[in-house]
């Protein structure tokens, strides 16, 4: 029997790799951490990582669309317009306006909003409003379920804050018997952290297609007295100090027959067409934003756009209903400290220019119906 024959031969390799950096499927790793205490920090990162996201979440509260406060009183007409426009904001904006809109933006984000009203210190009117950051409060129920406390959160137990009167809360389709909202974003860090790997494995290839790998295998021929594994490890040498040498021209020579190819050229591309824009369907039709309107042109009639756009009227006028009782509070708060008790109305505009034809359309068609009535009453 023999022992060295060629069928049993021994078969070495060396393997030179240069250094490439770790891999990491996309940066927002918290995405994958999808607990209680990290939510928020999950929605955050989610409009970050994914911009159609945070596009979808703003256009959301510009097309909420303006408000009016009205009143039959001139001189609660002439408070709440100056109120309105004059109200600081924050440290750096005026305006009721401002604070609705932020107002809305924790609400649809996180399903929470927070708002606390600042009064004079003569207590003459509310001097600003301030939009306060969820991750320091904590909400309680209070001595009954319709009694709602806002709490600071401290090490150990959290502290009921004083003047509750002066704080808003809102909370965005609770659960029963539940104080935590429902964000929009909820369902979608799943589908988001496949749309990250997708991408973040399109960049990688890109980022191989510009750096690529090499493999260098060296064959020794027969009857060679030279140590195969000792060829392989210069030869491995030789290849590695040409490859860093990017300045100038390195030659390589070796003796033998020695194949070079590129690591993973001949490989097939995965299609990312498809994955992505099902992912993306999944996104839209959470947010209920039409897909045009983020610049997405997929293929739709216009009969398809017209009803698309009445959901996104319906959801608009649900969020604005959020809005209207706050509102309300705020102005109210503000008219009782100036001594004004009189009624007055949240006014919101329409939501866009074809809600003004369709609203003139639906007269048009009433007055036709009516003067037929009235021909047919005539004629009986």
């Amino acid at each position: 029997m023999k022992l060295f024959s060629k069928k049993n031969k021994t078969q070495y390799a060396a393997v030179q790799s240069a250094p490439s950096g770790s891999y990491t499927a996309h940066p927002f790793s918290v995405l994958n951490r999808q607990t209680a205490f990290a939510e928020r920090e999950m929605y955050k990162a989610l409009r970050e990582a994914v911009p159609i996201i945070d596009a979808a979440i703003t256009k959301i509260v510009r097309l909420t669309g303006d408000f009016e406060l009205v009143s039959d009183s001139k001189r609660c007409q002439s408070a709440l317009k100056d109120f309105a426009e004059n109200v600081k904001v924050g440290g750096t904006a005026t305006g009721l306006k401002s604070f609705v809109w932020a107002y809305l933006e924790d609400l649809l984000t996180y399903g929470e909003a927070v708002g606390e009203m600042i009064p004079y210190s003569d207590l003459r009117g509310l001097y600003g409003l301030y939009n306060a950051p969820l991750d320091d409060i904590e909400l309680k129920e209070g001595g009954s379920p319709l009694d709602v406390k806002v709490c600071r959160k401290s090490v150990g137990e959290s502290v009921e804050l004083p003047f509750q009167e002066f704080l808003s809360v809102s909370l965005l389709a609770p659960s029963a018997g539940s104080l935590q909202g429902t964000p929009i974003l909820r369902g979608l860090p799943f589908v988001s952290s496949i749309l990250l790997k997708i991408f973040g494995s399109i960049g990688k290839n890109f980022d191989r297609i510009g750096n690529i790998r090499y493999a260098v295998t060296y064959k020794p021929g027969e009857g060679s007295v030279v140590n195969p594994e000792e060829r392989a490890r210069v030869i491995a040498n030789e290849w590695s100090k040409a490859m860093r040498d990017t300045q100038g021209v390195y030659d390589f020579v070796c003796v033998g027959d020695v194949g070079i190819k590129v690591i993973g050229a001949d490989n097939q591309e995965l299609e990312c067409d498809v994955p992505i824009k099902h992912i993306l369907e999944q996104i839209v039709s959470k947010l209920s934003i039409p897909p045009f309107l983020l610049g997405l042109s997929w293929s739709s009639t216009e009969r398809m756009s017209s009803v698309q756009a009445d959901i996104l009227t319906s959801e608009l006028e649900y969020f604005r209903s959020v809005l209207t009782p706050v509102i309300k509070k705020v102005c109210n708060m503000h008219l009782r400290l100036m001594g004004i008790n009189k009624p007055f109305e949240v006014k919101w505009s329409n939501i866009s220019l074809m809600d003004e034809v369709e609203l003139a359309n639906a007269r048009k068609i009433n007055a036709e119906a009516e003067n037929l009535e009235k021909k047919q009453e005539a004629e009986n």
